[in-house]
C-alpha cells in the first residue's frame, strides 16, 4: 500500500488540505481502501487500564471526527482508534482554509475548532457498529459557544458510555478559544470533579468502568505540569494523553505558512511532545498510563515514545505523509527493533530514557 501511495501522492498534494482528508474518509467509508493489518503478536500486546490493546499504535482524534470509520482505521493495522473531538451540538469550526501541510518540514497546521456533526449523529454510527470487536476511544470536547463547558464534557461522559471503550477529555486544542485555560489547576478540578463523577453514576447503572484520559498540551510549563499531575494524583484518572498541537514554529523551514494560526502537529512536534511526555512522567510515576502523540512516523519514533515513558502511542498528521499503510509498516517493523533492543515484549522498553528525555523539556 506505500507503493501505491507514492504514486498518488503528487496528485493528492495538489489538492486542498481539507479536501483530499474528506477524500480520504470517503475511500475508506466506501471501502476503496484495502485492509492491512498483520496477525496480531503477543510481543507487541499492550494491558493499559484495563484493556488489552493488541498493538500499542493507535489513530489519534481528530482524522475521524465523526466516527464514520473506526472499524476501517482498525481494519489497516492501528491497534485502536480514536474517533471525535465531538460536542454535544454540531459545530462548523473555523472559517476555512484551516489546514495546511507543510511538506518541507514533514508538519501540518490546523485551526479546524472541533467542526463536527454533534453528538447524536456519532452516537446512531457508534450504535450501529455495536458488538463488533476492536477498540474505539471517544474523544470528548465542548462547543465554542457553551455558557457551560463542564457541562458538554459531562453530556459525552454520559451519551457515550454505552458505545465507547474509553473517553479522552480534550481539553488542549489550541483552536477552541479559553479550552487549554481548564488546564489551569482550580479549572482542571472542577472538571475532573464533574467528568469522575458522571463515570460513577454509569458505572452504578451498568456495572461497567470506563477508563478516562485527559489531553493535555505540549507548551505547558514546568509549574504547568506540576498542576496537572498534582490534580491527577488526587483524582481517579486511569491516564493522559501527551500531547497536543503545538502554538510553536521552531525550526520550521516553510516560513510563509509557519504564519499561519493555528496547532502544528507533525515531525518537528517529536522532540517537544515526547520531552513533555518523559517530563510528565517522572512527576506522575510509573502506574499511570500515558499515551504519547506527536510526530510519529515510524517504528523507531514509536520505540523511542515508549522509552519516554508512553505505554502506547498515537498517529495521525504523519499519515498525511506516509500513507494509509502507516500502522501495517511500523507494526511489521517493531518485532525486529525488540531483538534489537534485547527486550521480548514492546512494554518491556518503557522508561529506559525518561531521564535522557526529560532533560531536553
Amino acid at each position: 500500500m506505500t507503493g501505491f501511495f507514492d504514486l498518488i501522492r503528487p496528485g493528492v498534494f495538489k489538492m486542498d488540505s481539507e479536501t483530499a482528508h474528506g477524500l480520504a474518509v470517503k475511500a475508506l467509508k466506501t471501502g476503496l481502501v484495502p485492509g492491512c493489518a498483520a496477525k496480531a503478536d503477543p510481543k507487541l500486546t499492550v494491558h493499559v487500564a484495563g484493556i488489552s490493546f493488541p498493538n500499542p499504535v493507535g489513530m489519534a482524534a481528530g482524522f475521524d471526527k465523526n466516527a464514520e470509520i473506526p472499524d476501517a482505521l482498525l481494519s489497516l493495522g492501528f491497534g485502536f482508534a480514536e474517533v471525535g473531538t465531538l460536542t454535544p451540538k454540531p459545530q462548523a469550526g473555523n472559517p476555512k482554509p484551516r489546514l495546511f501541510r507543510l511538506p518541507a518540514d514533514r508538519a501540518v497546521i490546523n485551526r479546524m475548532g472541533f467542526n463536527n456533526d454533534g453528538h447524536a449523529a456519532a452516537l446512531a454510527r457508534l450504535v450501529a457498529r455495536k458488538g463488533k470487536p476492536g477498540i474505539v476511544g471517544v474523544n470528548i470536547g465542548a462547543n465554542k459557544d457553551s455558557e457551560d463547558r463542564v457541562g458538554d464534557y459531562v453530556q459525552g461522559i454520559h451519551r457515550f458510555y454505552e458505545v465507547a471503550t474509553y473517553f479522552t477529555v480534550n481539553i488542549s486544542s489550541p483552536n477552541t478559544p479559553g479550552l487549554r485555560d481548564l488546564q489551569a489547576r482550580d479549572s482542571l478540578k472542577t472538571l475532573l470533579d464533574a467528568v469522575l463523577a458522571a463515570r460513577a453514576e454509569e458505572v452504578a447503572k451498568s456495572g461497567r468502568r470506563l477508563p478516562i484520559f485527559l489531553k493535555i498540551a505540549p507548551d505547558l510549563t514546568p509549574e504547568g505540569l506540576d498542576d496537572i499531575a498534582a490534580e491527577v494524583a488526587e483524582h481517579d484518572l486511569d491516564g493522559l494523553i501527551i500531547s497536543n498541537t503545538t502554538l510553536s514554529r521552531e525550526g520550521l523551514v516553510e516560513k510563509e505558512l509557519a504564519a499561519q494560526a493555528g496547532g502544528m502537529s507533525g515531525k518537528p512536534l517529536f522532540e517537544r511532545s515526547t520531552a513533555v511526555l518523559a517530563a510528565m512522567r517522572k512527576r506522575v510515576g510509573p502506574a499511570l498510563p500515558i499515551i504519547g502523540a506527536g510526530g510519529v512516523g515510524n517504528a523507531a519514533d514509536v520505540v523511542e515514545k515508549i522509552k519516554a515513558g508512553a505505554d502506547l502511542v498515537q498517529i495521525y498528521s504523519m499519515m498525511i505523509y506516509e500513507g494509509p499503510g502507516i500502522a501495517a509498516a511500523i507494526v511489521k517493523d517493531l518485532p525486529g527493533l525488540l531483538v534489537r533492543e534485547g527486550v521480548t515484549t514492546i512494554s518491556a522498553l518503557r522508561d529506559r530514557s525518561v531521564d535522557a528525555w526529560a532533560a531536553k523539556f
